[in-house]
């Protein structure tokens, strides 16, 4: 009997549109030769899996199963590929872990701490990692642009701290900019981080732990052609990508053993993407963030790391599935 899987998408944010392009491509690769899988959509308006007809079930969020022609389904694991949240803040693992469903992604505690970008490069930060100067500020009890200006130095970015696909995020050169930014941040987050620009290269690489060992993917160079990396070049074709980089070995060698340095730090679990900068003039690679679901469309970057790695996307959410698996607990 096939394992019944629970391939679940959708989610509660703005990031749910990027949640439903990787869908595309994640049902497109997995093994349904080796799993029952069933497409669970988290949505505000309710939890369902729409049938093969068209027919629209709703979950029972009492033990997270379907009633599908009379035969009650139960999951032997989830296949979590929200971006956002519940699925990349730890709430829904939370609530996996109460039902004993294994999934592929960090843990509750990990997730929480990894969608908080403060709390992250401050873990990474304690761990040794170069990260930058910032400031972390909360909408109930806000600084002022000429506050935040007295801590740090232009340029700066201005994020929601907690989010990601850069969304509701701006660069800042000029101190008459710096109050509309952190409107736009504050737009999508009860708190903002503002972190000093740091010059350099940009690099991002995936990191998994598989049921055998802890690899890195290739590392992947990242050239936009608007200001930074923002929602536009990241999802509309407006940035440049190098996979491998073209980089010395040395540097490579830095960037992998960071990677795996903070993967450690901060307890991650399946495939994460980490983002840095290498400052040449430091000769050091500079922790940005970490997103625990990195995006699996066809635009973005872990895919094209697993496939100059000469894997095959099939084989990564088989290992993915199969390291949620071997998790499963007896009742």
């Amino acid at each position: 009997m096939k394992p019944a899987i629970a391939f679940v998408t959708g989610g509660y944010s703005s990031e749910s549109v990027i949640s439903y392009k990787s869908a595309v491509t994640i049902e497109n690769n997995l093994d349904t030769e080796k799993y029952d899988v069933y497409r669970i959509d988290l949505t505000p308006d309710g939890w369902f899996h729409q049938t093969k007809a068209g027919e629209k079930i709703n979950v029972d969020k009492s033990d997270f199963s379907l009633q599908i022609a009379g035969k009650k389904i139960l999951f032997d694991a989830a296949l979590i590929g929200i971006h956002g949240t519940p699925g990349e803040d730890g709430r829904l693992q939370g609530y996996l872990d109460l039902l004993n469903i294994p999934y592929n992604t960090c843990d509750t505690a990990s997730s929480a701490i990894t969608f908080n970008k403060r709390y992250s490069v401050a873990v990474a930060g304690f761990a040794g990692v170069n990260v930058a100067r910032s400031v972390h500020i909360f909408k109930s009890h806000p600084l002022s642009a000429e506050e935040v200006l007295q801590q740090l130095s232009l340029p700066v970015f201005v994020k929601p701290n907690n989010g990601g696909s850069s969304i509701g995020m701006s660069k800042v050169n000029k101190a008459e900019e710096l109050a509309g930014a952190l409107l736009k941040a504050f737009a999508e987050d009860d708190q903002v981080l503002v972190e000093e620009f740091i010059q350099g290269r940009e690099f991002t690489v995936g990191v998994i732990r598989t049921t055998k060992e802890l690899l890195v993917l290739p590392i992947t160079e990242v050239r936009s052609k608007n200001e930074f990396f923002d929602f536009e070049a990241k999802y509309q074709g407006l940035n440049e990508e190098t996979t491998p980089a073209q980089i010395s070995d040395v540097m490579a060698d830095k960037v992998r053993s960071t990677a795996r340095k903070i993967y450690d730090a901060l307890n991650c679990r399946g495939v994460v993407r980490m983002d840095f900068i290498y400052n040449e003039a430091k000769d050091a690679p500079f922790f940005l963030e970490v997103n625990t679901i990195p995006g699996q469309s066809e635009a973005s970057i872990v895919p094209q790391q697993v496939r100059a790695m000469g894997w095959t996307l099939k084989g990564l959410y088989t290992e993915m599935i199969e390291d949620a698996l071997s998790r499963k607990k007896s009742s």
